[in-house]
């Protein structure tokens, strides 16, 4: 009697649900929330390999796959595709919302992207750091000649800040003592996953596009003006 029940409870045990693990749901609100960089914390990036595994069962279940970068050291949440029209599947709604980029910012990203490209063909440091400077200096010249300096400093500044909500920047903090320092960014690797090499690979058909674009945008301001 004693040896079925032994065997009854050992079975029971075998089927229980495994206990929560603090460490998993630390590690999805944290997905959840944005991007996990390895630099950024690395016990936690730690934990993600070794439960990625059930990271992404859990993911599914939200509709969600993980993405992670061993090589770059981020790994980030992403939607799965819709289904097709032709699918009688319902659609969900999506937990992480699909943004609409302004062409000034889908501007700056490609310019950061191709930068980011350049300076790891150069072999040289791992982060792409570039000063506020750097970056007007990138867009200024797919704007339309005469444009007003102080217009286009605004309208970088504004767009950089856009860059960093979306988590392509990240805004270091000014060197002790410096008074001068009008913002350096360093440009997250994690670009390269969201502008892939076969978009690279078609940059100066897209910026001359968005030349186009921005001339035409700029020229009906002037004349409503």
């Amino acid at each position: 009697m004693s040896e079925d029940l032994q065997d009854i409870d050992t079975t029971e045990a075998a089927n229980a649900p495994a206990p929560a693990v603090p460490e998993l749901s630390q590690l999805l609100v944290h997905l959840l929330k944005g991007v996990l960089y390895r630099d950024d914390d690395e016990k936690l990036w730690a934990s993600l390999l070794r439960l990625q595994a059930r990271v992404r069962e859990q993911a599914v279940v939200l509709l969600l796959d993980l993405v992670l970068d061993e090589a770059e050291g981020y790994a980030y949440l992403k939607s799965r595709p819709d289904p097709d029209e032709s699918d009688a599947a319902p659609r969900l709604p999506r937990l992480i919302a699909r943004r609409p980029l302004s062409y000034p910012v889908s501007l700056m990203l490609a310019l950061l992207r191709k930068r980011l490209a350049e300076f790891d063909a150069g072999g040289g440091d791992t982060r792409l750091v570039l000063s506020r400077e750097d970056i007007a200096e990138l867009m200024r010249v797919f704007l339309p000649d005469g444009s007003n300096e102080a217009r286009l400093i605004d309208q970088v500044d504004a767009t950089i800040s856009k860059v960093v909500d979306l988590g392509f920047l990240r805004k270091l903090k000014p060197a002790a003592g410096s008074t001068q320092d009008r913002g350096h960014y360093e440009v997250r690797r994690i670009l390269k996953a969201f502008v892939d090499a076969q978009w690279l690979a078609e940059f100066d058909v897209r910026l001359e596009v968005y030349r186009t674009a921005l001339s035409a945008g700029t020229s009906k301001g002037e004349s409503d003006a």
